[in-house]
């Protein structure tokens, strides 16, 4: 382990240690795989991390509407409905509940000539997300299939990480939606965990461009409109989670009684518990859920 204090004995300056323990940091923590000091290995990188809990509405209507868009798609291709069981398995267990995000960008002033800024980032994206899985594994994550088959694959993702990802950068969604999604399960806190890494333009992009949620939100509740497709009464499930699904349309947030939760009217939200908007976290706070087993 590389300390401070193996430097102070030297008769060197403070800027000349400073230099000399970063540089020698630097090169153990490659060695040892030490996650903190490896961040040095793309200094010219600028980045962002964030984290977030789904909201509870965003989430209900996440889970009724894969349900809808399920049974609505078995139906139109065999013209029977699915079991409960096939369901189940389509629809499998929510995995970004929880969701931290590393979004990159590299500074103009670091991008030589002959480079493409746009091209340089993902590449610097597909590097890190080369080592993102065996890196968490070693620290108490497993990382989990995405399940997802026949997607165009990129060369510059190795062919050991490609099943845990689910690379909408080479595969964008039909709204321009790209990011890169990985799931893992944490073995400490025993909850799934979903790490999605972006450059600064496909986060934009996301958040502010015509990705962003509330116009995600405002196409799936067009999507999710299907109830003259099938018939009412003919699939107790489709039947319920439609209906789920046009009630939270019909909420008026303004009448909501939830603890630390206020609004004016739909527009006007003062959101402090994370009931519609979702709530940001820190790193790691997802392993404080179980200090407070009482719930009142």
């Amino acid at each position: 382990m590389i300390t401070l204090n193996d430097y102070l004995y030297q008769g060197n300056t403070v800027l000349k240690i400073l230099h000399s323990y970063c540089e020698d940091m630097k090169n153990s923590a490659i060695i040892s795989h030490n996650g903190v000091d490896m961040a040095k290995k793309y200094p010219f990188l600028a980045f962002t991390f964030k984290g977030r809990i789904k909201s509870l509405i965003r989430l209900e209507e996440k889970i009724n509407g894969n349900i809808v868009d399920y049974i609505y798609e078995y139906y139109r291709e065999r013209h029977c409905y699915p079991t409960e069981i096939e369901i189940k398995n389509r629809i499998g267990r929510v995995r970004d509940l929880i969701a931290y995000r590393i979004v990159i960008s590299l500074p103009q002033c670091h991008v030589k000539d002959g480079q493409n800024r746009t091209e340089e980032e993902v590449r610097f994206l597909y590097e890190i997300a080369n080592i993102l899985p065996g890196f968490l594994e070693e620290r108490g994550f497993s990382a989990e299939d995405s399940g997802k088959q026949g997607w165009q694959i990129t060369a510059r993702m190795e062919e050991a990480v490609q099943p845990y990802y689910r690379d909408y950068v080479m595969n964008p969604s039909p709204y321009g939606y790209r990011s890169l999604h990985i799931s893992f399960y944490d073995n400490l806190s025993r909850c799934h965990v979903e790490v999605q890494l972006r450059t600064k333009e496909m986060d934009d992009y996301a958040e502010i461009g015509l990705a962003n949620h509330s116009g995600y939100e405002e196409r799936q509740k067009e999507e999710h409109a299907r109830r003259n497709e099938i018939p009412k009464g003919e699939n107790i499930y489709f039947d319920e989670a439609y209906e789920r699904g046009m009630l939270l349309q019909k909420i008026d947030l303004a009448k909501v009684d939830v603890n630390m939760f206020g609004a004016v009217n739909n527009q006007l939200v003062n959101d402090g518990c994370g009931f519609y908007k979702g709530r940001l976290i820190l790193p790691y706070e997802h392993l404080s859920r179980f200090q407070n087993d009482i719930i009142d």
